[in-house]
């Protein structure tokens, strides 16, 4: 373990880990703003072409517990009664959103996030697929995924989420040393988790993935590695690899985890390379920053074709240009820019029962927006800049990011990103940097106060 870094002075690493987006949209979504209102999101969702289909998320704000690392936006409850609630808003919203697109658009991805999603009970779910089913059209070729917490399910839940239709299920695990779960008060033994990785395969569900995180309170790299035996054993399809993202500023409830306790950015960048290595010699496909996957996977299909994209959930196979976004909080995505919902259960009950989309601010694109967002969206993938496909694809407007490219590959004495011909790349040695790297040819970010968490 004491190798995992290699040709990296502790000044580089720091110089290097420095706050970055995560880029999972671009621009990013501190750079919304409250211009965007409901008349022109509107325009937006009644443009949407007829064929070709559209991805939606639902978010779910609700959980049973607080976990101190949580970024997501959640609500704490342990009443079921303002979730029922909840969910008449949200039937209402996608009522109306259907109404305004004035036709049945097909499914062709569907993911519920929160909070904890899983804490829906199946008379809900059996209401919720009705709703869905009123406003929209599902396929046999529609995936359908969602986010579990493995500690509050039996075999009767977890039955009524596979007659729901879910194909795959993202499980929770961060991290199951004890000391490491309190520390964040995510207690979840592997026991639990195994119980429902198993019973959902027992019930069809043919695809899982796990969330794990590295950079946590009191993690060492012996903790993390024994983590990644745990993970390795429940034979994921596919493993998310976070960072802990430490910004107490935006979310107060971190404030509940000492800073002393945090793996200090040395140790985070050796934690991230371990557990990179350890999948890798598994058989699993590295996908872009973060992302793994078994070969057999779609992603890692999807991956070798280079069709692999990221967005709001992270890297996926999902293609469609529009992603509506439903309840609290959640973003929207449509060819001409981004909506984000208000951020309150009650803002968001009023403006629905009102008549109004639930729109608090957003993004409206521009063409360089939309160059620069592809060419972020090459690296974040697969590490490279396309010279021949940026200009047929955009032409004149390529040579803005091609010469970022050559004055970053020019001022770059580290052997990060060079440039390979006609064409640039994020070396082998780069790639732990992508997110500082990738930074370089962001337009908003030199002019912005965000507080980013560390690229490492």
């Amino acid at each position: 373990m004491e190798n995992v870094v290699t040709n990296y002075s502790e000044s580089l690493i720091r110089e290097y880990a420095r706050p970055a987006p995560r880029y999972t949209s671009y621009p990013t979504a501190p750079h919304f703003s409250e211009n965007i209102q409901h008349a022109q999101v509107r325009s937006w969702m009644m443009g949407i072409p007829e064929q070709g289909g559209i991805s939606i998320y639902i978010h779910i704000p609700f959980c049973d517990r607080l976990c101190w690392f949580c970024g997501c936006h959640t609500k704490h409850t342990l009443k079921y009664e303002p979730v029922k609630n909840y969910l008449q808003t949200l039937y209402a919203e996608m009522r109306l959103t259907a109404q305004i697109i004035g036709r049945r658009q097909n499914i062709r991805h569907l993911h519920l996030g929160g909070g904890s999603p899983s804490l829906l009970k199946a008379p809900e779910l059996e209401e919720l697929k009705a709703v869905l089913n009123e406003c929209f059209t599902f396929s046999t070729e529609t995936e359908i995924s969602l986010e579990f917490d493995p500690t509050d399910l039996d075999s009767a839940s977890l039955k009524a989420f596979a007659k729901f239709g879910i194909t795959r299920a993202s499980l929770g695990v961060q991290d199951f040393d004890p000391r490491v779960q309190q520390s964040i008060n995510r207690i979840q033994t592997f026991e639990q988790t195994k119980f429902v990785v198993d019973t959902l395969r027992d019930y069809g569900v043919t695809s899982l993935n796990i969330d794990a995180l590295y950079g946590l309170p009191y993690q060492s790299l012996e903790t993390l590695e024994r983590t990644l035996v745990y993970v390795d054993a429940l034979q994921p399809d596919r493993i998310a690899l976070f960072g802990y993202a430490h910004v107490p500023w935006v979310k107060p409830h971190q404030k509940l985890i000492p800073d002393d306790s945090l793996p200090n950015n040395i140790l985070r960048f050796k934690q991230a390379r371990l557990a990179e290595g350890f999948f890798e010699t598994k058989g699993y496909t590295a996908i872009g920053i973060d992302h793994f996957a078994k070969p057999t996977d779609s992603l890692a299909v999807a991956y070798r074709h280079q069709t692999v994209r990221r967005n709001f959930q992270g890297y996926t196979t999902d293609d469609c240009d529009t992603l509506i976004g439903f309840g609290v909080s959640s973003i929207s995505q449509y060819p001409q820019g981004y909506s984000q919902n208000v951020k309150d259960t009650h803002s968001y009950k009023r403006a629905v029962e009102g008549g109004s989309l639930p729109i608090q601010r957003g993004f409206a694109i521009g063409a360089m927006d939309i160059t620069t967002a592809s060419a972020i969206n090459e690296l974040m993938c697969y590490f490279t800049l396309t010279s021949d496909r940026l200009r047929r694809s955009f032409g004149d407007r390529a040579d803005l990011i091609l010469t970022r490219a050559e004055r970053l590959a020019s001022e770059d004495m580290h052997g990060f990103f060079v440039k390979d011909g006609a064409d640039f790349k994020i070396t082998e040695r780069g790639k732990p940097f992508t997110r500082t790297l990738t930074s370089a040819f962001d337009e908003y970010l030199k002019n912005n106060e965000t507080r980013y968490s560390i690229a490492v």
